[in-house]
């Protein structure tokens, strides 16, 4: 197995700091209200988690952000909605990476290419250090396609916390 050593050193290296810097507490704020906007126009539910770091032994052995991912998306409980709608956006930022799992609700609605073109935009914003639009717009834009499949029902709740998850 050939490893990848700067995927490994970013990883075991990587500060907290920088993520505090990225994504500071009005940051968090701001994607926590494009959520709670978001979530007024559909009844979908929208999980935002970021993440620094991989741990070493994690990066080492190759574990890839799509496979983190998959586990937030159970360890947050995205998938425990009512009508299995939940979406995670998943940001593992020492690869500068974004997935998005979404629940079995949303299979054969949502296309593979649609959720990609999400990830695509989101990671060009942090390409260019735009963090926070980044992360709201993708916010938007999930929220885009789950109204196109989940309409607000009339005294609808909220099922996920809105607030962005950090690990």
């Amino acid at each position: 197995m050939s490893r990848d050593w700067q995927r490994w050193l970013r990883h075991a290296f990587w500060a907290r700091g920088k993520l505090e810097r990225a994504f500071p507490v009005q940051s968090l704020k701001a994607i926590e209200d494009a959520i709670d906007l978001s979530e007024s126009t559909h009844s979908g539910e929208i999980r935002f988690a970021i993440e620094g770091a991989l741990e070493p032994q994690d990066a080492w052995a190759g574990k890839m952000p799509r496979a983190r991912a998959l586990e937030v998306f159970a360890r947050l409980g995205v998938w425990d909605t009512e009508a299995n709608n939940g979406v995670l956006i998943y940001l593992l930022l020492a690869d500068r990476d974004v997935e998005i799992v979404a629940d079995r609700g949303l299979n054969g609605r949502v296309s593979a290419e649609e959720w990609s073109a999400v990830c695509a935009t989101m990671e060009e914003h942090l390409r260019s250090g735009h963090y926070e639009r980044g992360a709201v717009e993708a916010v938007q834009a999930v929220g885009a396609l789950l109204a196109r499949h989940y309409p607000p029902m009339p005294g609808g709740r909220d099922e996920l916390p809105n607030r962005p998850a950090v690990l």
